[in-house]
This record gives C-alpha cells, sequence and structure tokens, in this order.
C-alpha cells in the first residue's frame, strides 16, 4: 500500500490530469509486484496461487469491460444523433441555474432509482447533465458531485441493483428489510446533501454569464432538436427497467442511436463520411465510425464542438488499460491474504455495538483501498463479519446497511479502484477532482457510525440498545 500510494502520489504531481493515462496503471502494478514478491518470500505463498488470485479477480470484472466499451459507444451515439444536445436545450431553458446543482442531484437519483444502477445513470444522463452544467459555467467538480452523488444514492436503495441485492444476500436479510433499514441512515444523509447542493447552487460563483437565447440557438444551428429524439433514452430505461443485460441494453441503444443519427443529422454525418450523406456506404460506414473512433466536429461554438468531437470505444480504451491494472493489483492483495491480517487486527478491537460497526465500515474502506473493487469491498467484510454479528446477537441488517454505507459508496472515491476508474473515464474528470463534492459518498459512512452511536433501532438478542459502548 505505500508503495502504490507513493507513485500514485509522484504520478500525480508529475503528470497531473494525465495520471491515469498510464503512471497510475504502472503504480497498481507496482504495488501488486512488491505485494507479490513479500508474499513469495517472506509468507511462503507460491506464484501459481497468486496468479489463481489475479486470475480469479479477471474473472469476476470480466463484465465490466463490455459495458465501459458500450457506454463509449452509447456516449458517441446519444451525443451526434441529438439525444444529449435535446436534453440540454430542454435543460438551459426549463432549469434556472441557480437551482441546477439540486436538480441533477434529485434527477440523478430517481433515475439511477428507477434502472438500479449508478454507473448506468452517470454514463447516459449523467453525462448530458454535466454538459449542460458546463454550458451554464458551473465547476466540472460541482457537477460531478452531484451526479455522483445522486446515483450513488438512488442504487443503493434500489431493489433492482446489484450491489443491495449482494449486500442483502451476503447478510442473510429480506432484501425489502435491508433497504427499509438503510432509510435510517440514507434519508438524514441525502437531506443533508440536497441542502448542500441547494445553498452551492446559490452560493458558487459560475465562469460565465449565460445567455440561454445564444446557446440554445447555436445548439439549434449545429443539431436538430426533436422531442422524438427523447425516446432513445426512455426506451433505454425501460428495457434496463425489464432487467435486460446492462450491455445488451446499452450497445442496442447506441446502435439504434447511431443509425438515427445519420437520418436526422445529415449536417454532422457529412463530416464523418467520405461517402455522400445518402447513400448506402454511409449508412453503414458512419454508424460503425460513431460507435467504435475518435472524431473531430466542428461547430460555431467552442463548446458544441469539444462536446461533439467523441471518442467511441476507442476513448475507453485507457479506462479498460486501468481496470485490467486494478484487477492485477487486487488479485495479489487477495491471494496474499493481506486483507485478512488487516482485520483480524480490527475485530479484536470490538467492544460494543458502535465499534462493531465502525469496524465493519472501516474494513470496507481498506477494502475498496486494498482490493479495488465494490464487490469484493462487499462480500470479504460481509463473510468474515457475519458470524460476529450474530454470536452478538445483533440483527443482519445491521451488517448489511453497514456494508452498504461503506464498501458501494467509497469505491467511487479511491482513484485506483474499478468504479472510480470507470466515472472518471465516463465523466472526463479526474478521480481528485470530483472527490471534495460527492457528499453523500463521503457522509454515509459517517451518518451510519453517528446513527450506531446513538443506538436508534438497534436491538441485541431482541432488546433495544442504547447509545453508549463507542470505543
Amino acid at each position: 500500500m505505500v508503495v502504490l500510494v507513493a507513485l500514485i502520489v509522484i504520478g500525480s504531481i508529475l503528470f497531473g490530469d494525465e495520471l491515469t493515462s498510464g503512471p497510475s496503471q504502472i503504480a497498481l502494478l507496482g504495488g501488486a509486484l512488491t505485494g507479490a514478491l513479500i508474499a513469495m518470500t517472506r509468507l511462503g505463498i507460491s506464484w501459481e496461487k497468486i496468479e489463481a488470485g489475479i486470475a480469479d479477480n479477471f474473472s469476476k470484472s470480466g463484465g465490466v469491460f463490455f459495458i465501459l466499451l458500450s457506454i463509449g459507444a452509447l456516449t458517441s451515439a446519444w451525443m451526434l444523433s441529438g439525444v444529449v444536445p435535446t436534453l440540454i436545450y430542454y435543460g438551459l431553458q426549463l432549469i434556472n441555474p441557480s437551482i441546477f446543482l439540486l436538480v441533477i442531484f434529485i434527477f440523478t437519483a430517481l433515475i439511477s432509482l428507477i434502472l438500479g444502477s449508478s454507473w448506468t445513470t452517470i454514463g447516459t444522463i449523467g453525462i448530458a447533465m454535466l454538459s449542460a452544467g458546463e454550458i451554464m459555467g458551473f465547476n466540472s467538480g460541482w457537477l460531478a458531485g452531484a451526479i455522483i452523488s445522486g446515483a450513488y444514492f438512488g442504487d443503493k436503495i434500489s431493489p433492482l441493483s446489484d450491489t443491495t441485492n449482494l449486500a442483502a444476500s451476503i447478510s442473510g436479510v429480506d432484501l425489502y428489510k435491508h433497504i427499509k433499514y438503510m432509510l435510517i441512515t440514507n434519508i438524514p444523509t441525502v437531506i443533508i446533501c440536497a441542502v448542500i447542493f441547494a445553498i452551492a447552487g446559490f452560493a458558487v460563483p459560475t465562469t460565465s454569464n449565460l445567455d440561454v437565447a445564444t446557446e440554445c440557438a447555436m445548439i439549434e444551428n449545429t443539431f436538430n432538436v426533436s422531442l422524438w429524439l427523447l425516446l432513445i433514452p426512455a426506451a433505454t430505461i425501460f428495457m434496463i427497467y425489464k432487467k435486460m443485460p446492462a450491455f445488451l441494453t446499452l450497445f442496442i441503444s447506441a446502435i439504434v442511436s447511431s443509425i438515427i443519427a445519420v437520418f436526422v443529422q445529415p449536417q454532422i454525418i457529412s463530416q464523418i463520411t467520405p461517402y455522400a450523406v445518402d447513400s448506402v456506404q454511409t449508412f453503414i460506414y458512419a454508424p460503425l465510425k460513431i460507435m467504435s473512433m475518435p472524431l473531430d466536429i466542428t461547430t460555431e461554438s467552442a463548446m458544441l464542438t469539444e462536446l461533439a468531437s467523441t471518442s467511441g470505444m476507442a476513448g475507453m480504451l485507457n479506462t479498460v488499460w486501468l481496470i485490467m491494472c486494478v484487477c492485477a493489483f487486487g488479485g495479489v492483495m487477495e491471494a496474499g491474504g493481506y486483507l485478512d491480517a488487516i482485520t483480524e487486527k480490527m475485530v479484536k478491537m470490538i467492544k460494543g455495538h458502535t465499534s462493531l460497526v465502525g469496524s465493519t465500515l472501516g474494513t470496507c474502506i481498506i477494502s475498496n483501498l486494498t482490493l479495488s473493487d465494490q464487490y469484493m469491498s462487499i462480500i470479504l467484510p460481509g463473510k468474515m463479519f457475519a458470524d460476529i454479528y450474530k454470536k452478538e446477537g445483533y440483527e443482519p441488517q445491521l451488517l448489511s446497511r453497514s456494508l452498504e454505507d461503506s464498501a458501494t459508496v467509497t469505491s467511487v472515491l479511491v482513484p485506483w479502484n474499478s468504479c472510480a476508474a470507470m466515472q472518471s473515464s465516463v465523466l472526463g474528470i479526474p478521480t481528485l477532482a470530483y472527490l471534495p463534492y460527492c457528499f453523500f459518498n463521503l457522509l454515509s459512512p459517517f451518518v451510519s457510525l453517528a446513527i450506531a452511536a446513538i443506538g436508534y433501532k438497534i436491538t441485541r438478542f431482541g432488546k433495544p440498545v442504547r447509545g453508549k459502548n463507542l470505543k
């Protein structure tokens, strides 16, 4: 961990925003190499076991690569087909900039609740909200913080969420009982966040005086804007709601959107294809290029030029490379037994319900730092603490809530975690740039610990506990 953090810090100082273009990958592999050498020379663990741990981590993360690629294709297709410009166009007209941060926080929370996926919410609606906010002149860190905070709140309390189902199942508690119990900590946290984003909308200075009429006119001059285009995100949301696999949903939406772009945005397509816009070749060439390759589109607005110049699947390859290195690092940490060594020390410190919850929260955060994967950060601590909660007489929903209040939400705050790699790549904002503004993610563990200290709705052997045992 010292080697990894040192290399990340040095890379951040030397490379800045280019950290994830190679230096962070080297840092992860450097940490993995150090861990492997210690495991082999000091702990007597064979390279074959370490290699098997890495391979196992890759097998668990294989689906992430396809989702990343499909989001890259979808982002380009939604932008060039006019879906994102249409959302921005009507958003600028309907939403007052002073309440914009609060609106995107609430909106992404609702969409994530319906979809059951923070990743999909951020990779689709989140990008549109980010683009609209940047046109308004908001700091990108504030925008990303509001988007991520809302998306992770909705994800946590959605019965369709994979992490919500995982935390409930690993703890042996009914799903809806788990969700209801989570509301005890999540409602205060989301209220605090809503107040912060409401105040920030009025207090945070923007870099431009927005002329809505001018901005909307430039969008209309560049894209054909139509409410009919919003049927595409509506259909995408419906497919996810019907539990169609995320990769299939996103990729199908990308294909349909890129084909529609040829019909609806001929002025944009003319900059992409060397063939006549209405030729048969273009109907094949343009969609393939939109979904897969970097594109430079010229418009009359510098902001729209930046938005329309997309990178497709090719733009996600750097993140795929980063997550591959994350898998290697997490595999070494798991196979070497490093997390077990840390948690064994923490378990010995447990002296009451507050320290038990605190140890669970801390272990999950450490797991996100060491294993670099939110799923493993739910599974391993869940298995480790399940017997302790049962032995001490606490209901299993206390464990499941503690797992969600830490492992799920903090994964996106660790630069070398797969979740952070995903979101920073999709939004185009470094993890450390948005981290201070992800108030829901930052506050959740503290609110959870505070409510545990109070003892609210916590029972032991069927009897309510009091707010004590604060070690």
